[in-house]
């Protein structure tokens, strides 16, 4: 049989639990190389499911979409019951656009009531979520009397509060006890009516990661690998495996579940779209008899011996095209903020792209006089480009506090937000952090991360080892 044939012959799998690094410590892999990864299997389909983040996606969908992968949005969640003890582990997928808003809401809730880094999320938080599915990931080993029980509370919990929308997650990954954590899930699926679902709970693309993967949890449990035990993966498994690999694993009924879950998924970040306020209308107007009318204002306070022509049709040019493409709302809005931040002798100042638009320059969001040189203001906003402006405005940081305020008060909390600053390593404490988890000298560590630049490649990094005493081309000093 030739390869094709039998690659056809392979039941279609989706993966639905997977993390990236994105997932801190934890996923050894980029979101890029998983979808490639996805791809080079013959996947029907990727699910990305970061710890309660949805931090990986896009760079995830950027991927997928060039490939042609349909990916799968969602979040893996740890519950808490209220008394702080464990309650339940489950991945959640978002079917719609409604779904993804709920799954986005749910993640600001359990961050927001936790400290930094960390969440908190209660069963009962889960109640009435619409338009998600729900996959319970059942404790390994389940065997036992009391993780039996607790399964069967588990189950019926998440049967009832996602009617029609739950799965029970068979993982398998070759460990001891499979065979009887298959026959715990499914009998307890069979119980309460649930169906079963193959999920792999990847943390890296390719096997070869495994070594990554255990350096990450020895950073993570703070302690070198070598004395981490049985809290390492106990195998390379956790990766996207082929589909023979899953087709000898796992029984076929929970490999075809694994599509019709995907099938059931129609959301896309392409169908996210910005949604402005429209309450900075006054009555009267529209947004864009507003916006010409405050331009015009402006445009008089600028220029108070008048409007030169070459500005006007500048100004005309540029309201065109932003009503054309129906940006009146968001320059409103940008608007708003920088008039209270002036009325409030609060320093402010556009920069960037937007220094190009007359209309920016006579609303005061920027200083850049059109009258005194050639704007490109499709630089700026460009109709074949088909994406929304971009205008940046500084504040003084003394006073940048009195700014956010006024936008919660304005919008309400629940409408504005601040961009999340995802920490990644830098090499200095990607070396340091490593190192000692390695088992490398701590002095060595220290002489080898001080002495590396951030623009040294891999072969100046060995290089570096050598000067510091280190022989790279020993095996300690390959995978550090």
């Amino acid at each position: 049989m030739s390869s094709a044939s039998m690659a056809q012959s392979l039941p279609d799998y989706a993966e639905l639990f997977c993390l990236t690094n994105f997932s801190f410590l934890h996923g050894a892999s980029h979101a890029e190389e998983l979808v490639a990864r996805a791809v080079q299997l013959g996947y029907s389909a990727l699910a990305i499911t970061d710890e309660c983040s949805l931090a990986g996606v896009v760079r995830a969908h950027a991927e997928a979409k060039k490939a042609a992968l349909p990916l799968l949005i969602g979040a893996h969640f740890h519950l808490t019951r209220p008394d702080g003890g464990a309650a339940l582990s489950l991945v959640l997928l978002a079917q719609n656009r409604h779904g993804y808003g709920n799954l986005s809401e749910l993640i600001t809730l359990a961050r927001t009531r936790s400290d930094k880094g960390s969440y908190l999320l209660h069963p009962a938080d889960l109640d009435g979520l619409a338009d998600c599915l729900a996959i319970l990931l059942p404790a390994y080993p389940g065997y036992d009397s009391a993780g039996v029980d607790r399964l069967h509370a588990q189950a019926a919990w998440i049967a009832a509060t996602f009617p029609g929308r739950a799965w029970l997650g068979l993982n398998l990954l070759h460990r001891a006890f499979d065979d009887a954590h298959r026959a715990t899930v499914e009998e307890v699926a069979w119980q309460h009516g649930l169906p079963i679902t193959a999920v792999g709970h990847v943390c890296m693309h390719v096997r070869s990661r495994k070594p990554l993967q255990d350096t990450l949890s020895a950073v993570r449990l703070g302690k070198p690998v070598a004395e981490c035990g049985y809290a390492l993966a106990q195998n390379a498994e956790q990766h996207l495996r082929s589909r023979l690999r899953l087709a000898n694993l796992y029984p076929p009924p929970a490999l075809r579940e694994t599509v019709r879950i995907a099938g059931l998924c129609h959301f896309s970040l392409d169908q996210l779209r910005y949604e402005y306020p429209d309450e900075l209308v006054p009555p009267g107007h529209t947004p864009a008899s507003y916006l010409r009318g405050e331009t015009y204002i402006g445009a008089h306070q600028r220029f108070p011996d008048g409007i030169p022509a070459g500005v006007q049709a500048q100004i005309e040019h540029e309201l065109a095209l932003i009503a054309e493409l129906g940006y009146e709302p968001y320059f409103l809005t940008v608007y708003d903020i920088v008039r209270f931040a002036r009325s409030a002798g609060i320093l402010c100042q556009g920069r960037g792209s937007a220094a190009n638009s007359a209309v920016c320059y006579c609303l005061h969001m920027t200083e850049v006089d059109p009258a005194r040189g050639n704007l490109l203001f499709e630089r700026f906003i460009s109709r074949e480009r088909a994406e929304p402006p971009d205008i940046d405005v500084d504040f003084e940081h003394q006073r940048r506090e009195e700014v956010i305020q006024y936008i919660y008060a304005k919008y309400g909390r629940d409408r504005a937000a601040l961009a999340a600053a995802v920490a990644t390593y830098r090499p200095k404490s990607a070396l340091r952090d490593s190192g000692k988890a390695l088992g490398v000298d701590l002095a060595v560590v220290e002489k080898v991360a001080k002495a590396h630049h951030w623009f040294d490649g891999k072969r100046d990094l060995l290089g570096r080892m050598a000067e510091c005493g280190l022989d790279p081309e020993a095996p300690l000093s390959r995978q550090w």
